[in-house]
């Protein structure tokens, strides 16, 4: 049976097993996904030794840039994020390493009906989130895109780098000038129950559309933020199933959908 799996550690909280396993199922495909634990001393040991029979993998925290400097061959995106979140074993048996958190991001805004092209969109943070998503979100156009950060110089030198694809700045969070279109939080201040500091004024009423990277049984404080001042809101759910279908699509050459998936992750989280 063909081999896939996620290397993260921890991995035991993971859902990209039940998500592949889903797609799988509703593609046809014959195929195993496991969590895969591998030691913070010594990821390139267990993805080689997986690899001996594995076809395929995913990579989260903490191995993302680990698994960039092991691929043998790396995709224009993944070599931008400078981060690595899917593996495949090529026939000659080296490893190409990709990213799709962007494109699991842009696509998942798209399913929200959130239009980037001549939107003014803010990204929040400066950090290995943001970084792998920059190039997708500039590929889509925005009028402009204004990266914020507490530490302004991670936030300029990032802008600096991506600055040939698009307009790009970058600012410190005292200093932004709102409303935005897009507010994007890619922090990971939700996870513990923080907020950026954010000015109201960065809202405007009915018309921003507020994305939190990441995700929860209930809505995170950013999303809790955004719905108190009129925005609409969405968290990072929808971007876990769309980078997991990417994956997918890279490994089997079929594109699952991720609209049943995620209903059903869903229901499990509210549950």
């Amino acid at each position: 049976m063909d081999r896939y799996g996620v290397f993260g550690n921890p991995i035991g909280h993971s859902k990209s097993p039940q998500i592949h396993r889903l797609f799988a199922e509703q593609t046809g495909q014959v195929l195993s996904y496991e969590p895969l634990l591998a030691p913070l001393e010594d990821f390139s040991g267990s993805a080689k030794g997986f690899f001996e029979t594995g076809l395929g993998a995913n990579v989260t925290v903490p191995f993302k840039e680990q698994a960039f400097r092991l691929a043998d061959q790396l995709s224009e995106r993944a070599q931008r994020a400078g981060a690595v979140n899917t593996l495949t074993k090529l026939e000659d048996g080296r490893l190409l390493g990709d990213n799709t958190d962007g494109i699991g991001l842009v696509r998942d805004l798209d399913n929200a009906g959130a239009s980037l092209q001549g939107k003014r969109i803010l990204l929040l943070g400066a950090g290995g989130a943001v970084r792998g998503v920059l190039e997708p979100l500039l590929a889509q156009r925005p009028a402009a895109l204004v990266i914020a950060n507490r530490t302004l110089a991670k936030a300029e030198q990032l802008a600096g780098e991506f600055a040939e694809l698009g307009a790009v700045s970058a600012s410190a969070f005292e200093q932004l000038h709102g409303p935005f279109d897009v507010i994007i939080n890619g922090t990971s201040a939700s996870l513990g129950g923080e907020l950026p500091p954010l000015a109201d004024g960065l809202i405007k009423p009915g018309v921003t559309f507020c994305y939190d990277m990441m995700y929860g049984a209930k809505p995170t404080p950013f999303c809790q933020w955004a719905a108190e001042r009129g925005a609409t809101s969405r968290d990072g759910l929808g971007m876990l199933v769309e980078q997991a279908a990417a994956a997918f699509e890279l490994w089997r050459g079929v594109r699952p959908e991720s609209g049943p998936v995620l209903t059903q992750l869903r229901s499990q989280l509210g549950a």
